[in-house]
């Protein structure tokens, strides 16, 4: 996926969905350009607006259109009992990466694509080498045997003690393993964007 110079996309998209520009300087510098486009420009379109926020969404998962697009097909052909919204957040949340992120294995999301590429990732005793696969409700997450000294854990006791593990994961840092043990929602877990206007997006 062709992305472009990262720091100008985090700009145009207003979140800090790299880990470079994750800093107090881009933060700044972000802000600045953020009130000249509001100087320079009139009130942008509801297309506009809809747009950015898909984008948005997009680029912070990193998944290119194609894949982002077949979720939100799945999500609007959920049954009536759930709310297209809540199925999205559930798609993208459930990936296996997204989640050996958010249990802190990863700085990044990107990296967690990376180590689950790697083979550092079992699900299910399996090792998994498909960073988009959906985790279930009581699927085992663990890290390899053979990657628990690896150098991309340095640094997991921090981060994992510094990010707050979401009420829907559960994780035994003793043995290195750790579980899905309900559904996301979007009060259990952060919203990248306006979900609701990325299916009205792709609804037009």
């Amino acid at each position: 996926m062709k992305t472009g110079p990262r720091y100008k996309i985090a700009k145009r998209l207003g979140v800090t969905v790299f880990e470079k520009a994750q800093t107090q300087k881009f933060a700044l510098s972000a802000e600045r350009s953020a009130k000249n486009k509001r100087r320079g420009r009139g009130r942008q379109s509801e297309y506009g607006k809809q747009m950015l926020e898909k984008q948005k969404v997009r680029v912070t998962y990193g998944l290119p259109e194609r894949q982002f697009r077949n979720y939100v097909r799945k999500s609007l052909e959920t049954v009536q009992t759930k709310k297209p919204t809540e199925r999205l957040h559930e798609l993208l949340e459930l990936r296996l990466d997204n989640i050996v992120w958010r249990l802190g294995l990863a700085k990044t999301r990107r990296g967690a694509r990376q180590m689950v590429a790697h083979g550092h990732v079992l699900v299910s005793g399996k090792k998994s080498r498909v960073p988009s696969q959906i985790i279930s409700i009581g699927e085992i997450i663990a890290v390899r045997e053979g990657s628990k000294e690896h150098g991309v854990l340095v640094g997991f006791a921090e981060r994992f003690a510094e990010r707050p593990l979401p009420s829907w994961l559960s994780w035994n840092p003793k043995t290195m393993e750790g579980a899905v043990t309900a559904l996301p929602t979007t009060a259990s877990a952060d919203v990248a964007g306006d979900l609701g206007a990325v299916l009205s997006f792709y609804t037009r």
